[in-house]
């Protein structure tokens, strides 16, 4: 994985609207939009794993996946091993979920927040690192 930030980009149909308006505010980035294409109802495994798989392969530095409560989309990314999906409806929760977790794809619940507080999370978890020393111990016991 480069130094420069890619992202892969998924929803279902309940979080739609807010990826594509990530998509475009995300313009400056390499971004790999894994679907859904429509506001037509879709299942959010079908985006959650590509998604979490191409974060976890290293093909893409970050993931967003989002639905209604980003609690589907967190679920099923957290299945995949490398992965650390975090529920973020906040900048300080985004903020946190980077420094403390090295969390490396973010869940937005759509139907709880506005689109200018799903940009300004979406910004603060792509430009918070993570801290490492007593974090890394931590995450590093994630893993089964």
């Amino acid at each position: 994985m480069s130094d420069k930030i890619s992202i892969a980009i998924g929803s279902d149909h309940a979080g739609f609207e807010y990826k594509e308006l990530l998509r475009e505010f995300l313009s400056a980035y390499e971004v790999k939009d894994f679907g859904t294409y429509s506001a037509d109802s879709a299942d959010y495994p079908d985006f959650a794993h590509p998604v979490a798989s191409a974060v976890e392969e290293g093909a893409y530095s970050l993931g967003i996946l989002v639905c209604g409560s980003a609690n589907g989309v967190a679920i099923t990314a957290n299945k995949h091993q490398g992965i650390r999906a975090a529920i973020c409806w906040t900048e300080e929760l985004a903020e946190l979920a980077r420094m403390h977790n090295n969390a490396n794809v973010l869940c937005i619940p759509a139907r709880f927040i506005s689109t200018d507080v799903a940009k300004a999370i979406t910004e603060k978890f792509i430009h918070t690192a993570f801290e490492g020393g007593r974090h890394a111990v931590r995450v590093g016991k994630m893993s089964c």
